[in-house]
């Protein structure tokens, strides 16, 4: 159960409307290394993570990628907001105004549309974990890259903003891992979905 606060986890603000800007932006929303494929990767592998705590931790950063997700789809509208026919060609965006209007849709930057093959559940948390620490390191990367390409120093805070969540995010992943195999360590097994089912009888 989660409970819903109305508001931005941090505000998202434009200097002013920047449809190629948002093009490349998009790719955060819809993308490979995107927030939707983070939150949908975290809240999933959760299921298969050995203790409480580290589940926690998944369904903790999980729960706040879809948050980032709602502030990446707050700044490419208001980087849109009012833009034509012509501003999209301008832009070499005329594919998503064709199809989508102003509204949003999960892309990347080139228009790919977001695939579960972006994700990958293992079962195995080392595994999973190891994707998890370079999911943030690509993301990082990428917000990076999107604050090298713009002018806007309001979109840069949003977007430094949300740089510094993939860090911790990052770090606490990295933490997690330390757990795991600290809890291996203990428990003198590897874990895998045989040792699950003993336990269970």
């Amino acid at each position: 159960m989660w409970i819903y606060e109305k508001k931005m986890e941090h505000p998202v603000r434009v200097c002013r409307p920047d449809v190629k800007f948002a093009k490349m932006v998009i790719t955060q929303y819809g993308g490979p290394d995107g927030e939707l494929s983070a939150s949908l990767r975290y809240l999933n592998q959760r299921y298969s993570m050995p203790t409480d705590r580290i589940k926690a931790l998944l369904t903790d950063i999980g729960t706040e990628e879809l948050a980032h997700m709602e502030m990446i789809a707050g700044l490419v509208f208001k980087l849109t907001d009012g833009a034509t026919c012509e501003d999209f060609k301008e832009a070499g965006w005329e594919g998503q105004y064709t199809q989508h209007d102003n509204g949003l849709f999960w892309t990347d930057a080139n228009g790919v549309p977001w695939t579960a093959k972006y994700i990958a559940c293992l079962g195995d948390p080392i595994t999973d974990l190891t994707e998890d620490m370079a999911a943030e390191q690509k993301a990082r990367s990428t917000y990076e890259h999107l604050i090298a390409c713009t002018d806007d120093e309001l979109a840069k805070d949003t977007l430094r903003w949300l740089w510094q969540r993939e860090v911790v995010h990052f770090q606490r992943f990295g933490e997690a891992l330390n757990d795991v195999q600290e809890w291996m360590a203990t428990s003198k097994h590897m874990w895998c979905g045989c040792d699950r089912e003993k336990k269970e009888e």
